[in-house]
């Protein structure tokens, strides 16, 4: 069989047998998922790049040891690896985790789309561009339940795991994101009118 082709759990059993280009093909596979997710968390490239090596040596002991679990989906349980090992950092630094862009980095940068033409594509850049600022303005508890559940493609439950606080919190923390930026919205039209 292609190794390309297989799937995340015949890439780790191809390569607990030996085969070092299948976890290679597995890590290009997530890596942008991945490292986006803990740049988006430090903010700071030098340290993203340090966390995101040391979620791949933490992901290879643990596959040699024989501890991944099977019925988990791969890229969640790496993302989890890179929650942690941010919140261990910060930790660390005793500072609290802030999610959002930068001058040199957006999220919806590295989101996928298809080729649009130049008219859809300065319209979607103008959208995502409101998006962002408005996610910009949520709380910081908010900001990173939207985050996690719109780019990284998490569940709730996943969410709730992540973040160390029961499902109703992280669906409460959506709902209120949602609200507030939805009155943020409104605002803006009753003021443009």
């Amino acid at each position: 069989m292609n190794v390309q082709k297989q799937s995340d759990q015949e890439l780790i059993l191809t390569y607990l047998q030996g085969n070092q280009k299948a976890f290679e093909i597995l890590l290009n596979r997530h890596r942008n998922k991945i490292y986006t997710s803990i740049y988006l968390f430090v903010k700071d490239s030098d340290l993203a790049e340090d966390i995101f090596q040391d979620v791949f040596i933490k992901i290879i002991d643990t596959l040699r040891k024989g501890k991944y679990n099977h019925e988990g989906k791969f890229l969640q349980w790496a993302m989890r690896i890179s929650y942690n090992m941010c919140v261990d950092h910060f930790r660390k630094s005793k500072r609290r985790t802030k999610v959002s862009a930068t001058e040199t980095f957006d999220i919806f940068d590295v989101l996928e789309t298809k080729d649009d033409n130049m008219e859809v594509t300065m319209i979607k850049s103008q959208l995502h561009n409101k998006v962002r600022s408005l996610v910009d303005k949520l709380p910081p508890e908010q900001k990173e339940v939207v985050i996690l559940r719109h780019y990284a493609d998490m569940s709730f439950k996943e969410i709730s795991q992540l973040t160390r606080v029961s499902i109703n919190t992280a669906l409460g923390r959506m709902r209120y994101a949602l609200i507030n930026m939805r009155k943020m919205v409104n605002e803006k039209e009753l003021l443009a009118s």
